[in-house]
Formats: structure tokens, sequence, C-alpha cells
């Protein structure tokens, strides 16, 4: 499989270039030269099969040449030991996808990239340096995933202010080769300060950089897993389950994407944002606008001008996506208010990024843009790293051992304002 850059087709990488480098040369983002298909033996055997065993399937074809197949087989049982359960909600179905390490659904592909790049990176004597941005859990996930990972360190940055006290415990109480970086700005500074980082060739010259945001392909395709896994239970549903995305860079809801077209059997998709809309805005108006970030309860969803965007539309027109995809945006109160009726009504207890795409599915019901069918909602955190939110409403939630070890740990990280001269000093001190 070759990569090319969604503003190139003219030069084509292979995985493990599109991994290291993270970012195109030209500032766009790696994309397949095509999305591959399953066999058709594969599809009809999805509802028999095991996560590990579709995940290999899955990661096969946009590694195929670049990683052997024993590897893969090694990396898809090392990164994916938890699964991600269908659990009925009502008469909906919530897709958890919190059972990992960091009780988030970044784990499934920070643990991937970790392996991938320690496989690759076997006998390297220059230390690599990965950059990342998060607006809440992919911080968190990546410093997990690559914690003591030999030859590799992490600088992460987050927007200072803006993510839970649990939040910042995951991204900066590990030490060791994590370093977190509080950013006096929103998720966009950051993003934006990774962007030119990586794009910065006299920075590039000193240092081996690459990220592990879902700019990076290789963080974004292991999350097409789990909607393969899932739609795969659902083989039976007529028509084919509607997955509600909580969206905000768009890297989630562009593996989806990919996972369809690949052949699993998924009907449409619900980009649910918050406030900040510019997707949503973009299907209805046929104008993608940019705009500053807005900052909601749901802050890992706060991102004003979405990365992935750039994918979504290299891959499909806006014809196409208008026709596969939905789009909602839920503001604070609907999301309390979707919280309190669901614990209410069915006993379960959702995070507000969750929230908000369970609303998401019942603005688009009650104005007749759906009907019937199987919806289900991807649960993207576990309540509990939300307590503050998710407490008043469904009374206390215990968190998971992981979360339980997180909460004991110090912060530590430095602060620097939204400035790429600062950052590019304190890169070249390390």
């Amino acid at each position: 499989m070759r990569y090319y850059s969604t503003r190139n087709r003219g030069e084509s990488y292979c995985f493990y270039e599109a991994l290291l480098r993270g970012l195109a040369p030209d500032g766009g983002l790696f994309v397949p030269e095509e999305i591959p298909r399953f066999r058709p033996a594969v599809v009809s055997s999805l509802g028999d099969m095991g996560f590990q065993e579709i995940a290999y399937e899955t990661l096969h074809p946009f590694v195929k040449g670049d990683i052997p197949d024993a590897a893969l087989q090694d990396m898809v049982c090392g990164a994916f030991t938890f699964d991600a359960p269908l659990v009925p909600a009502g008469e909906r179905l919530v897709l958890e996808l919190f059972h990992g390490p960091t009780a988030a659904f970044k784990d499934f592909g920070a643990r991937f990239m970790s392996r991938a790049f320690a496989y690759f990176r076997q006998g390297e004597s220059r230390p690599l340096k990965i950059l990342v941005a998060t607006s809440g859990d992919t911080g968190g996930a990546v410093a997990s995933g690559f914690y003591g990972v030999d030859g590799v360190s992490v600088t992460v940055l987050y927007p200072k202010g803006r993510v839970s006290p649990l939040q910042e415990r995951q991204i900066a109480g590990l030490g060791g080769n994590i370093e977190a970086v509080a950013v006096e700005g929103s998720f966009d500074d950051c993003q934006r300060l990774v962007k030119t980082a990586l794009s910065d060739s006299e920075l590039n010259k000193l240092l081996a950089l690459s990220s592990a945001n879902s700019i990076n392909i290789a963080r974004l395709i292991p999350q097409a897993v789990y909607y393969v896994a899932a739609a795969g239970k659902l083989t039976a549903a007529d028509p084919p389950a509607v997955f509600s995305v909580p969206s905000g860079n768009l890297g989630n809801l562009t593996a989806g994407m990919y996972a369809m077209k690949m052949g699993a059997p998924i009907g449409l998709f619900v980009a649910a944002e918050n406030s900040n809309r510019a997707f949503d805005d973009y299907l209805a108006t046929r104008n993608f606008v940019p705009r500053p970030t807005v900052t909601t309860i749901s802050n890992a969803m706060d991102v004003g001008a979405p990365s992935n965007f750039e994918r979504l539309s290299s891959h499909w027109s806006l014809d196409e996506l208008r026709r596969l995809v939905k789009g909602a945006s839920v503001n604070d109160s609907d999301t309390k208010s979707a919280m309190e009726t669901v614990f209410k009504d069915c006993g379960y207890v959702l995070d507000p990024h969750s929230a908000v795409g369970w609303q998401a599915l019942t603005v688009l019901c009650e104005s007749g843009t759906l009907s019937g069918g199987t919806f289900v909602v991807l649960a993207t955190a576990h309540p509990a790293k939300f307590s503050d939110i998710v407490e008043p409403v469904a009374g206390p939630v215990t968190p998971p051992p992981c979360l339980q070890e997180a909460m004991g740990r110090t912060v530590s990280s430095v602060t620097i304002p939204p400035d790429f001269q600062a950052l590019n000093a304190l890169l070249r001190k390390v």
C-alpha cells in the first residue's frame, strides 16, 4: 500500500514513511492510495470472528509490504487486549470504547501505533520525538501507549485549564519519556504548533520528529477496527446500523468511513458535534468555515478547525458525504438533558461526549431526517473521567482501576504561550 498527501498525489510513500513523517512535506495529511475492500469471505464471517482476528484483517492491507504478517499478528495481540462491547440502553445500543488502559477510545490507535514505531525503530541510534496536540483524551492515551518505549520520547501539548483534572493527571503525571506542555490557548493553537514543528525544516534536521495525533494515518486506521467488529455483530440489522459519532477533529468519523468503504455493513453515520460545528455547518451550507474554538463541557470535541476534514474531502465529494453522513450539533444544556434522560429512562450513565452523540440522534429522529433502525452511539470515554459533570446527574460513578491509579499522580508540566518560538526553544533544549 502506498500513501500520498491530500495536497499532492504526484508523490507516494510507504506506510513506514507516512508513520514516521506524521505530516506530509507539503503540510497535507497522508491518505492511502485506495481504501481496500474486505474479501467476501471476511465480510460473511465478521459475526463469528474475534476482535483481534478482525483487527488483523482490517489492518493487513494497509501495512502489506511494510510489516510482515507474523509481526502484525504480534502487534495486534499486544495492542488490542480489551474489547469494545455493544451494550443495550433502551432501544439503542452503546458501543463502549473505554475499556482500555486510559478509559478512552484513543487507546485503540495509540497502542497499535506505539508498537508500530517500536517495530520500525529497531536498531535506530537517533532518538525519536513524538509531538501530540490534545483536547483531552488523546494525550493520555498516547502517553500511556508510549510510556517506557525505548528510543522514543513524547511531548504532549494541551490547552491550559481546558482539560479535566483527571485528564491532566493522565497527560502530565507519568514523567519519564513523557513531557507535558500546557499551552495558554485552545486545542487549535496546540494543533497549529505541532503542525508548524513538523513542517519546520531546521527543527527536523536537529530532531527526528513525528506525531501521534489522528493527523498521523497510523493512529487513525486502527480506529476502523471497532467499527468493523461492531458492524459484524449487527449483520442481521435491516437496514444496516446507523453509528452516531461524537466528533471533534473528525478522526473517529474518518475511521468509520474507512470501515464502511472496506465493506463493513454500516448504513449511515451521524457527525455529532457540540457548539464547535464547522463540519455540520458544511454539510448544511456546502461551505467549510473554520472558526475560533468554543469551550464546552464535552471538551475533547472542542475543535474549531478539524484537521481530518482534509482527509474526508480527499476521499469523498460533498454530495457523497451528505448522503453518507448526517450532521447535528448539541449545546451544553441539551447535552446535560440527554445525560439526565438516559440515566432516568435506561439506567445508563453517559459521559458528556457520548451524550452529544445520543442527543444528535434524537434531534435527527425528531426532525424526520432519520427514521427507524438500529442506532449505535459511540461511548468514547468512561463517565468517571468527567465526574464533576456526571455526578450531579447520576450520582457517584465508580472509576475503573486505571483511573483510580491516575488520580494519585502529581501533575508536572511546562507552560508556554501559543507561540511557535516558545515551542521551538523548548524542543531544542531536549
